[in-house]
């Protein structure tokens, strides 16, 4: 263990906010590669003439492979530190969509998504490395809910500015231009990130509790700190927490929302965009609020929050579903409100991953947690692509309200497992803890 007297006069400079700053705006178009579909799902299908199974494929290759980065990741960041590896996560995103912008070929394309999904996995672990390398243990969680928060904002350039350039120009050029923008990008966290404080020799863990900084270094037995960090039911919880409050929302803004508001609700491509902008907006206000509680009922964070958010997801949709005809517009702006909820609560997994794991293995618990949601996501993009080809509404000419009705149902089996999983893991816990009982012994 070290501790590193000068920290507050070194941290009390302007470079931690330079590097946060572009670690942030990194994240906001990482952001932006990720959803780029989001808004042009139906022009994406009258490009490359698929179905809906096959466009379900674009975003679902890109979640898996998301998702399998991220403990490769988060060793590969203990190594290197986050510069050279977010800078590499830049340069793959940006070739990805450059593909993406030349291509015709479906395949080609899918394989375009995966760089994406590849990339795009190395920038907000890489950003969460350095707001912990860079600031004091108190202000660390709150610069990551804010970068989580700020990074959502480009969800709204791929609704808006994307959406705008692509209908007013080509595909080739929309989609140049956001390549164009990753290899800016990479060419600024070259530049201006830096791993770690000039004093300090190493890249360091903080204890949250203490304030101590620990020496990071890579070791090859990594397989020992994934099976600790797996085997506390504070990972498993964070895992389940995050499967179950993000998998909607994702599935919807990444790829099936906008042809659900368009040709199934009715709405014009200016007012589903306006929808999709209410749940960024939802989630930078709520986030702080939710981040705020989180800190305040530790120990009430599954029954005060996190399974609220499910309930009034499940109940949103369910209204919306079952209302006769297309849904009025207040009713959507309700789901949209119920969907945005659902971001910052994932947040919450995270700080279940930090509570209940020490520092030299937060990594890999927030790793794991990560892979939780866009699991889940990518199931529910593959389910609701199946569910609308197996009714054969699988085009764009052919999608119907009803047919997205019955499609959108798959949603409620993750919803289950989930919340059984949270309440048999958040008991755990509390076993562990000497709060509760384990089930079945009685107290005296």
């Amino acid at each position: 263990m070290i501790h590193s007297p000068d920290m507050p006069q070194r941290r009390a400079s302007a470079w931690p906010y330079v590097v946060w700053s572009v670690a942030l705006l990194a994240y906001v178009i990482a952001v932006t590669n990720r959803s780029s579909l989001s808004a042009v799902g139906v022009d994406t299908a009258e490009r490359f003439h698929t179905d809906a199974a096959t466009l379900s494929m674009f975003a679902v290759v890109q979640l898996a492979v998301y998702g399998a980065m991220q403990v490769p990741i988060g060793l590969l960041l203990d190594r290197y530190g986050s510069r050279p590896i977010m800078t590499i996560g830049m340069v793959l995103m940006a070739a990805g969509q450059l593909t993406i912008a030349l291509s015709d070929s479906v395949g080609i394309a899918i394989l375009a998504r995966a760089l994406i999904g590849a990339g795009d996995a190395a920038i907000f672990p890489g950003a969460l490395r350095l707001i912990a390398t860079w600031f004091p243990a108190q202000r660390a969680p709150m610069f990551a809910q804010l970068t989580g928060i700020a990074g959502q904002g480009g969800q709204i350039v791929a609704v808006v500015p994307l959406t705008a350039l692509l209908h007013s120009t080509t595909w080739t050029i929309a989609f140049g231009s956001l390549a164009g923008l990753a290899a800016l990008f990479a060419i600024l966290v070259f530049a201006l990130l830096r791993n770690r404080p000039p004093e300090l020799e190493s890249d360091v863990s903080v204890n949250t509790d203490t304030g101590v900084v620990r020496v990071v270094r890579s070791s090859i037995d990594t397989g020992t700190g994934a099976r600790a960090a797996w085997g506390h039911p504070g990972t498993r919880l964070a895992f389940w927490t995050h499967f179950t409050t993000m998998f909607s929302l994702t599935a919807f803004s990444l790829l099936w929302g906008f042809p659900f508001l368009t040709a199934g609700e009715g709405l014009s491509t200016a007012a589903a965009a306006g929808m999709m902008t209410i749940l960024v907006v939802v989630g930078m206000v709520t986030g702080p609020i939710l981040g705020d509680l989180s800190r305040r009922i530790p120990h009430y964070r599954s029954y005060g929050l996190v399974l609220p958010t499910i309930l009034v997801q499940i109940v949103a949709w369910g209204v919306t579903l079952a209302w006769p005809g297309p849904a009025p517009m207040w009713l959507l702006v309700v789901l949209m409100v119920a969907l945005g909820v659902g971001g910052p609560a994932s947040m919450i997994a995270f700080d279940h991953a930090r509570t209940h794991n020490p520092a030299h293995r937060l990594s890999t618990a927030t790793g794991m947690a990560n892979v939780g949601g866009f699991l889940a996501a990518l199931i529910a993009i593959l389910l609701i692509g199946l569910a609308l080809d197996a009714q054969g509404a699988g085009t764009p000419d052919t999608y119907t309200l009803d047919a997205f009705r019955v499609a959108f149902l798959t949603q409620i089996p993750l919803w289950l497992i989930g919340i059984t999983f949270i309440v048999i893991e958040r008991h755990k816990v509390r076993v562990r803890m000497g709060l509760d009982p384990p089930w079945g012994r009685r107290t005296s």
